[in-house]
């Protein structure tokens, strides 16, 4: 069997998965409306209202070992928040915070000095006049459900906008919202390594 391994850069509001369960009038967009390939599936998740890197392949045993814990891999956010963080907010972030009962594993956290060069996302984001917003990057090395913006709103800072940059040394790059590229042999080896 061969094997492939697609990166995808996923737009806002769009599920990640190949099939949405509603009927045809309410059809939300999913990843068949992107993707033409066969027999491919995402390596993990972004909820519908975040963006960025996707990971897809049919390569079952690598998929497994991304997904699973304990083989904890980096995946890189840029988070754009309302207000900006101080010191002992990042500190909390960077030590774990908990959610339902739930201590997250400690994180890198820091305050990008320049906001990302992103497209504009449709629909934007609320605007409030007085209230500055501010970028973080956040490395983690989990991936619960909705745990970025979880962790965010728990500090006090909730989320805006969240797009995943990078799953590992997987990065966006040149890839604009809605774009896929197959992975080359030195990005495929690199990830086995990881895992394997």
């Amino acid at each position: 069997m061969s094997y492939r391994y697609i990166l995808f850069n996923k737009p806002y509001n769009v599920l990640s998965q190949f099939t949405d369960n509603t009927d045809e009038s309410n059809r939300r967009q999913n990843l068949k409306d992107y993707i033409p390939v066969s027999s491919v599936y995402p390596v993990g998740r972004l909820d519908r209202d975040s963006e960025g890197v996707l990971l897809l392949t049919n390569h079952g045993q690598l998929q497994h070992r991304l997904t699973d814990p304990k083989f904890a891999h980096p995946r890189t956010y840029w988070v754009q928040v309302e207000r900006i963080p101080d010191e002992a907010a990042l500190r909390q972030l960077k030590q774990g915070v908990t959610i339902k009962n739930y201590q997250t594993r400690p994180a890198k956290v820091r305050l990008l000095s320049v906001d990302p060069n992103f497209p504009p996302r449709n629909p934007p984001i609320r605007f409030r006049k007085t209230v500055p917003t501010a970028w973080l990057e956040i490395i983690l090395t989990e991936g619960r459900n909705r745990q970025v913006r979880r962790m965010t709103a728990a500090v006090g800072f909730p989320t805006l906008r969240l797009v995943r940059v990078a799953i590992a040394d997987l990065y966006i790059n040149e890839l604009q919202p809605g774009e896929w590229r197959d992975l080359n042999q030195t990005e495929i080896e690199s990830l086995k390594q990881m895992v394997f």
